[in-house]
C-alpha cells in the first residue's frame, strides 16, 4: 500500500467508544452509505466501538468520484482501519460482503486477522452467475433493478434531483460488483458467519452456503424469513446474531 489514507474521511464513528474491548467495521451495499448502520450503532454502542465505512460519491463525498472496483475499496479501507490494537469484527452487506471479506484478507495478510467476519445478503465469491452486466445499463433499467430490491425508500426514486445525485454512485457499485473477479488461492482463517433472507433473488441458501469453502475456520449459515433486505425487518435478530459472537451478551 503506497497511498496515505485520511481515516476520518472513509471511517464513520457516531457513536465513539474508545473503552470498547473490540470493534465492529460496518461496510454497506451498493448504492449505499455508512448512515444505512445507524440502527447497529445504537444497538452494539458503547459495548463495541463500532464503525462504518463511507464509500465515497455519497452523502458527504457526493463530490467524489465512485471507486469502480471491489479490491480498490478494500485497499483504502484497511488502511484506514489500521492504528487501533483492538479486535477488529467485519460486517459487511451485499456489496459490502465482498468488501469486508477483501479486507479480511489483507488484514490476515498483515498478521492481523478479524476475529470474524460476518457476510450478509451476499452469495460466496466461488459463485458466478453470468451475464450480470447491470452497469452498463440505461439509468431507467439499472434504477428499476435497484428498486426491486426493496431497500431504499421509493421516495428517493421520485425526487430527480437526489437520483442524479446517487446515480453515479450506484452504477460505479453495480460496476464494482460485476467486474469483481476473485483469486481461487485465496483463503480465511478466521470464522465466518454467514447471514441471508430466504427469499433474496441474490442470493440462494445454497449459495450462501459456498462461503464455507473461503475460509479453515468455523463456519456458520443464518437463515432468516425475507428477501435482500431482510435486516430491515429483522434487525434485532441479526443484532443478537453479532452480539453472541462478540461476546456482548444479549
Amino acid at each position: 500500500m503506497t497511498s496515505v489514507v485520511n481515516s476520518a474521511v472513509w471511517i464513520r464513528r457516531y457513536r465513539p467508544a474508545p473503552a470498547a474491548a473490540v470493534r465492529l467495521l460496518c461496510l454497506p451495499h451498493a448504492g449505499g452509505s455508512a448512515s444505512y448502520y445507524h440502527p447497529m450503532v445504537r444497538a452494539l454502542a458503547p459495548a463495541a466501538d463500532v464503525l462504518a465505512a463511507q464509500y465515497p460519491g455519497r452523502q458527504d463525498r457526493y463530490s467524489e468520484p465512485p471507486l469502480e472496483s471491489i479490491l480498490e475499496l478494500a485497499e483504502r479501507i484497511t488502511e484506514a482501519v489500521t492504528g487501533d490494537d483492538r479486535p477488529l469484527a467485519l460486517f459487511g452487506h451485499s456489496m459490502g460482503a465482498l468488501v469486508a471479506y477483501e479486507v479480511a484478507l489483507r488484514l490476515e495478510a498483515a498478521g492481523r486477522a478479524p476475529v470474524r467476519l460476518f457476510v450478509s445478503g451476499r452469495r460466496a465469491p466461488s459463485t458466478v452467475r453470468a451475464g450480470l452486466e447491470l452497469h452498463k445499463a440505461d439509468d431507467t433499467a439499472l434504477l428499476e433493478a435497484v428498486r426491486r430490491l426493496d431497500g431504499t425508500d421509493g421516495q428517493v426514486f421520485e425526487d430527480e434531483e437526489l437520483v442524479r445525485l446517487v446515480l453515479p454512485a450506484i452504477r460505479g457499485d453495480y460496476k464494482a460488483l460485476e467486474t469483481y473477479e476473485p483469486r481461487p488461492s485465496d483463503r480465511l482463517t478466521c470464522p465466518v458467519t454467514v447471514l441471508t433472507g430466504d427469499d433474496d433473488p441474490m442470493t440462494t441458501v445454497a449459495e450462501a452456503r459456498a462461503w464455507t469453502a473461503h475460509t479453515d475456520g468455523p463456519t456458520e449459515v443464518c437463515v432468516f424469513p425475507g428477501g435482500h433486505f431482510y435486516l430491515n425487518d429483522r434487525a434485532q435478530e441479526v443484532v443478537d446474531v453479532v452480539r453472541r459472537h462478540l461476546g456482548l451478551g444479549l
